[in-house]
């Protein structure tokens, strides 16, 4: 596969990550088991008249999009395709709570509208004027990673330029009273014992909204390059070491030539095995870092470890706060990003400087 390169950023999170450098102001959050997002001031990039009826999924979508459009220094792109795996979940309660209420009777429409998955992604156009092609994944922990994929065969294949990537996902009280009774969510927050330590299932759950913008060409102010993305639905945990090999083999590279791993860490002690394997074996003398206790877990939360792992090729640092281990190194070339959920959808992205 050939490189495209990150070119822009835009992340609206549960830290403050944006009008930062790289999570200078970020805190752990050892209290809450669901974690809010950390809001922008919309009137400074959408209207209050339109903000009022937009969700936050799509407010928070819109305004991740302007941040990475303006780095990027570009007013629009030849793709906007988005990655969500509850899509705007709070609109959708919404419908559903009005079908409740009035007897399936005088029914409003606009959540109804709003509900959509691809409702951030034609709010995004709606507002670029762009009528090019626009793309929603709906694959669960992987969509936001389908979403890149697809942006990459699309320059491959020279049918684009310039793509808007992004993964958005917001939290709603209903879906997460259901995610606590199905046990997703920890009944407490023990802080980062949560999450590396953690000897319990369920995780501490978040939202947010991540963009970026891919470019075919090479340019001055680009921040890192995307060698590679693989999605697999299943993999055995015996198997990720070897899987992770030929990954790097097919990019001509070795375990020795990564200088550092990002780790899809949740808290919930099942799924985080497949990460210790790497941690105490296959990486033990990488650098590694992990996200989940700051963003919260989410189906696209990978989209947040994309967007630290391309700030620490922009700044060649790690901030402590996302360290796994104290291992340092002189520069950070080449980032390798690991990500499944519950031993499902598991992604291997490849990330360099340029």
């Amino acid at each position: 596969m050939n490189k495209i390169y990150i070119n822009g950023l835009g992340c609206i999170s549960t830290q403050k990550t944006f009008d930062t450098l790289f999570l200078e102001e970020s805190a752990v959050n050892e209290v809450d088991t669901i974690l809010s997002i950390h809001q922008p001031v919309y009137k400074e990039f959408i209207s209050p008249v339109a903000s009022r009826r937009m969700a936050k999924g799509v407010k928070n979508g819109i305004v991740a999009s302007t941040l990475a459009l303006r780095e990027a220094q570009l007013e629009t792109v030849d793709a906007i395709i988005t990655g969500t795996g509850m899509g705007c979940i709070e609109d959708s309660e919404k419908f559903l709570k009005a079908i409740l209420d009035n007897n399936e009777e005088f029914l409003t429409p606009t959540s109804f509208i709003q509900s959509t998955h691809n409702t951030v992604g034609g709010q995004i156009a709606l507002g670029l004027q762009c009528k090019a092609y626009n793309l929603t994944y709906v694959n669960g922990s992987i969509s936001f990673e389908s979403a890149l994929f697809d942006a990459k065969m699309m320059m491959e294949e020279n049918d684009a330029s310039s793509v808007l990537v992004g993964g958005i996902d917001e939290t709603a009280d209903y879906t997460m009273s259901l995610f606590r009774l199905a046990g997703f969510i920890k009944n407490e927050n023990q802080g980062l014992d949560s999450f590396l330590k953690s000897t319990t299932k369920g995780v501490v759950f978040g939202e947010g909204a991540t963009f970026f913008v891919v470019e075919k060409e090479k340019k001055a102010t680009s921040i890192a390059a995307v060698l590679d993305v693989e999605i697999l639905n299943a993999l055995e945990i015996d198997k990720i070491e070897n899987k992770i090999g030929s990954f790097l083999a097919s990019n001509n590279l070795k375990f020795i030539d990564i200088d550092a791993v990002v780790l899809g860490y949740n808290g919930d002690m099942d799924s985080d095995a497949y990460y210790k394997i790497l941690s105490e074996v296959t990486f033990a003398n990488t650098p590694q870092v992990y996200y989940k206790h700051l963003s919260g877990e989410y189906d696209t939360a990978s989209a947040f470890g994309l967007w630290v792992g391309t700030k620490i090729i922009q700044t060649q640092s790690i901030p402590d706060i996302v360290k796994i281990n104290t291992i340092d190194k002189e520069t950070y070339k080449t980032i390798l990003l690991y990500n499944q959920r519950n031993g499902i959808d598991h992604s291997f992205t490849l990330i360099s400087s340029c």
